[in-house]
This record gives structure tokens, C-alpha cells and sequence, in this order.
């Protein structure tokens, strides 16, 4: 009994903590400077999305949330510990769930990282996201951003009013990675659940567990924990080279067609109506489709519509002129890229003015 009793007064004080942490974060200002000017510690940048990290419960279920409620500067607050890791600052850049995601908020959160580079305002950049669509940002800002700084997104499953929250850990050791300098020279990272991937090869495959990013076709680049820090391999700089925004959003228009038994025409041809510059097939298998819509993609590349073949397979490549003769109907292969990303990169491409399916496919091979 004795014993029982001792640990249920620790449970007890292990909640009231993390209730006491969560309500100073919450009163704390928008913007954050955890520690001391002239400090040897790395300057850190935080800039908030939105997303589950950021997530209040809602009563309308016993596990409902709303997105974006909490913001960056207070969701750092909240986090024993953290300001000995740098100096940090915080910023928001908006406050929406990840499946709300878009093209100015990519664009804003460009502009902001390359006046911090530009200005070397700091050592090391991190993004709190949604984890719906992380692993697009990620490889939207690898495609674009020049620099070889540390910059890593970092997310939860659990919102931040959740027993068991996995955010502040997240967030911790997204921190540990961004101000380590061997971070540096490794492109975008994304960090959670102890492991570090890298923004080409990450993928979310698991609707609600913390274990949901992995990395199918490479395997993690890394892990982290609150008293390591370990990468698999030395920095290599990201090849290929970046690619250009438009002045201003919306990128060209890419649709995602997504393969299935008995399919016909009409998703396709409904895409070109609409006025998408780029498809992008979800296929079946290695990237494959019923005769009627790889006729009217055939049809769609001829109007000038870039067509890339994808796979709605978890992991594994797409590969050229097996089923689908690609070199006589114009088409390119995604190789290792799923859809979603897939579609980053097409649009990306279109808007730099490379359309033409050889060197859409030579795009898509680089690292």
C-alpha cells in the first residue's frame, strides 16, 4: 500500500507539472528569447505553423483536438530545459492545421528564412507543422532554399493539452538538431519520436501512432534523444540545383489522379478542363493504370499538360517503359517520390519553365 501510494503522489505531481508548464506557456509572450545575449550557445529561430503540436482539446470527443491554437513561443515556454540548448526566438507564420497548407504560406516561410540567412541572424532554423503534410514542406523548402544551415520541421500526434503529448520532446530534440553543427550541410530534416529523416525520403505512413514517419526506400539519416545526438552517416551537401519561386504564389496547378479498378477517363480529362499545367498519376503497382486513363494521359501530354507516373504504393520505385511505354507517350517517372511529393516538384518545375518530359525526368533523378 505504501508503495502505491508513492507512486500515485508522482503521477500526481507528474501531471500538476506538466499542467503548471502548459499554463505558463500559455501566458507567455508571442515572442520568446530564452536565453541570454553573448551567450556561446547557437541562435535558433522558431517559426510556428500550426498543426497537433500546437493543438487545445475539444469537448466534441474524447480524443478531438483543434489545430493551431498554441503558439510557438508559448509551446517553447512549456518546455523544461530548452532555453540550455540555444539562444531561441519565436515567431508565427501562421496557425493552421497541416491539412490546410498552401502556397503563401510555403512562400512566407521562404521569405523568412532566407532574410535569417541573408542577415546571419542565426545558426539554425525550426518549423513546427502539422504532420499531415510535412513531408511536403519539407521537400518544398529542399527544393528552393540555398543554404547549409540546419533547418528542420518538427510536429506531434498528440496536441499539446494531451496526456502523453509527444510534442515537448519533439520539440526538444528538433532544437538539439538545429543548433548541433553537424546538422549543417545535411538539408531539410524532419524530427520526430527520436528519429531524424531527411526530406526526401520521409513519409507519414500511420494515421495516429507516434511511430508515423519513416523512411521506407533509405531508412532514417539519424536519432536524437535529450542526451545524444547521432547521424548515421557524414555530411554530404544536398546536390541538384535549387530551383526559383515566382515573385508572388499560387505555383502552377498539379493534380494528383489516383489509380483504381475500373477506372476510366474522366478524373483526367476533368484535370485539363480545370486547367492543371502538370498530372500527376498515383498508379497502381510500379505507377500503372487502366487503358483509358493512360489514353488520356497520352492525350493530356500532347496539349502540353506535364504528365509524371507516381505510385500509391507505400515505398518502392517507379520505373520507366516497363508497362507503360513512356519514351512514346511523353511521360516522366517519379522514381522514389510519392504523389504528394511528386506534385511539389512538378509544380516547382513547371514554374522554373522545365516542361519538357526529358528534362522533367533528369529533374526527377537528382539527390
Amino acid at each position: 500500500m505504501a508503495l502505491h501510494s508513492l507512486r500515485s503522489a508522482r503521477s500526481a505531481r507528474t501531471i500538476v507539472g506538466l499542467a503548471t508548464a502548459l499554463v505558463i506557456g500559455l501566458a507567455s509572450p508571442a515572442v520568446a528569447q530564452q536565453s541570454p545575449a553573448g551567450t556561446s550557445l547557437a541562435r535558433v529561430l522558431v517559426l510556428g505553423t500550426g498543426g497537433t503540436i500546437a493543438g487545445q482539446a475539444n469537448a466534441r470527443a474524447g480524443n478531438a483536438y483543434d489545430s493551431g491554437k498554441v503558439s510557438a513561443a508559448n509551446l517553447i515556454a512549456a518546455i523544461p530545459g530548452i532555453d540550455g540548448l540555444a539562444q531561441i526566438s519565436a515567431e508565427q507564420i501562421s496557425s493552421i492545421g497541416s491539412q490546410d497548407m498552401n502556397d503563401k504560406v510555403w512562400f512566407d516561410l521562404v521569405k523568412r528564412i532566407r532574410t535569417a540567412v541573408d542577415n546571419k541572424e542565426v545558426d539554425g532554423i525550426v518549423i513546427t507543422h502539422g504532420t499531415d503534410t510535412m513531408e511536403e514542406t519539407a521537400f518544398f523548402l529542399q527544393n528552393v532554399l540555398d543554404t547549409d544551415m540546419p533547418v528542420v520541421l518538427v510536429g506531434s500526434m498528440r496536441p499539446s493539452t494531451a496526456i502523453g503529448a509527444d510534442g515537448p520532446a519533439n520539440l526538444y530534440e528538433a532544437m538539439r538538431v538545429a543548433s548541433a553543427p553537424e546538422s549543417r550541410g545535411r538539408g531539410v530534416l524532419v524530427v520526430l519520436n527520436d528519429t531524424i529523416h531527411a526530406a526526401r525520403w520521409v513519409q507519414k505512413t500511420n494515421t495516429t501512432s507516434v511511430e508515423t514517419f519513416r523512411s521506407p526506400d533509405a531508412g532514417p539519416v539519424g536519432y536524437v534523444d535529450t542526451g545524444a545526438l547521432r547521424f548515421l552517416q557524414p555530411a554530404a551537401a544536398v546536390k541538384g540545383a535549387k530551383l526559383k519561386l515566382p515573385d508572388a504564389p499560387p505555383l502552377p496547378r498539379v493534380d494528383i489522379i489516383y489509380s483504381h479498378a475500373n477506372m476510366d477517363a474522366a478524373e483526367v480529362e476533368d484535370a485539363v478542363k480545370r486547367g492543371a499545367k502538370g498530372i500527376v498519376l498515383a498508379g497502381v503497382g510500379d505507377g500503372n493504370s487502366s487503358k483509358g486513363a493512360i489514353d488520356a494521359l497520352a492525350a493530356a501530354a500532347k496539349q502540353g499538360v506535364v504528365v509524371v507516373r507516381s505510385t500509391r504504393v507505400g515505398s518502392g520505385y517507379v520505373n520507366r517503359n516497363v508497362e507503360v511505354e513512356d519514351d512514346k507517350l511523353g511521360f516522366a517517372v517519379s522514381l522514389d517520390l510519392n504523389p504528394q511529393k511528386a506534385r511539389v516538384l512538378l509544380a516547382l518545375l513547371i514554374a522554373n519553365g522545365v516542361t519538357e518530359s526529358a528534362a522533367v525526368q533528369q529533374a526527377f533523378a537528382r539527390p
